[in-house]
């Protein structure tokens, strides 16, 4: 059985690291923040209020890709933030050698998410580009690997819920 990545996805404020960092840990599983792959003109742009191009993201998504495959092919399961927003960007991540990458998607809706980003400091995503988000946003399909979860509850009732619906509740460090 090959090895296993979770991307846990959705728009910038919905919860992701929290939720990574809890599945990483519950799991015994080594997690990575997407957001650290970006090159720096990426992240310049988008302290700026400009919201990326989809060729902006090619190689931040090649590099994401890479990681997980990397680690695949070393026997490693993982965890790994990352917005994937669209199915074509998901695509790109399914595409890493050995692994199977399955999305957790941390649904929020704008009333929700909008007052989480408001609060959060240090972060170069500024709340402006949250409408962009969610503008860009293409739900997982029903054909792909993954579930999808409400972030209005509590961090670790929504990492309980992902870690049912994926049949790895009683799960740690192999699946």
């Amino acid at each position: 059985m090959s090895p296993t990545c979770l991307v846990v996805m959705g728009v910038s404020g919905v919860g992701k690291t929290t939720a990574a960092r809890l599945l990483s840990q519950r799991l015994g599983w080594p997690m990575a923040e997407a957001d650290e792959f970006h090159p720096a003109a990426n992240i310049a742009k988008m302290a700026a209020g400009t919201p990326l191009t989809d060729a902006d993201r090619t190689p931040w998504l090649t590099a994401i890709r890479d990681w997980i495959g990397a680690r695949g092919t070393a026997g490693e399961h993982t965890v790994v933030t990352c917005s994937a927003l669209k199915r074509a960007y998901r695509d790109v991540l399914r595409q890493a050698p050995g692994t199977r990458v399955r999305f957790v998607h941390l649904r929020g809706t704008p009333e929700t998410v909008a007052p989480r980003l408001a609060e959060r400091s240090g972060h170069f995503m500024p709340p402006s580009l949250l409408e962009s988000q969610f503008r860009d946003l293409e739900p997982l399909g029903a054909d792909e690997d993954g579930v999808t979860v409400d972030v209005s509850d509590a961090p670790e009732e929504i990492v309980a819920r992902a870690l049912t619906r994926l049949g790895l509740a009683g799960t740690s460090s192999a699946v």
